[in-house]
C-alpha cells in the first residue's frame, strides 16, 4: 500500500466518527523508524476520536497498524489536539 491510501482509508474512518469532518486533516511525515499521520481535528472531536479509554485509537491503530506500506518503515498514528 503507498502513504496515500493509507491516508485515504485514515480520513474514511475517520470522518465517519466525527461532527465536524471538514476540519479533519492528516500530515504525514518520515523519520528514520516510522512513517507518522499526524491527524488533527476539531477541539469537540477529540473525545469521539480517542473514545472512552483510548478504545476508539486504539481499535484504528491496529488496523493501520497492520499495513505494510511500500517501504520498510512502521505506521505511527498521533492524534494532535
Amino acid at each position: 500500500m503507498t502513504k496515500e491510501t493509507v491516508k485515504q482509508l485514515l480520513l474514511t474512518i475517520v470522518k465517519a466518527l466525527v461532527m465536524t469532518p471538514s476540519e479533519v486533516s492528516i500530515e504525514v511525515t518520515n523519520d528514520d523508524q516510522f512513517v507518522n499521520f499526524n491527524l488533527k481535528v476539531a477541539s469537540q472531536d477529540v473525545g469521539r476520536v480517542i473514545g472512552k479509554n483510548g478504545t476508539v485509537v486504539q481499535a484504528i491503530r491496529s488496523l493501520i497498524y497492520g499495513i505494510r506500506i511500500d517501504d520498510d518503515r512502521r505506521i505511527k498514528l498521533n492524534v494532535i489536539d
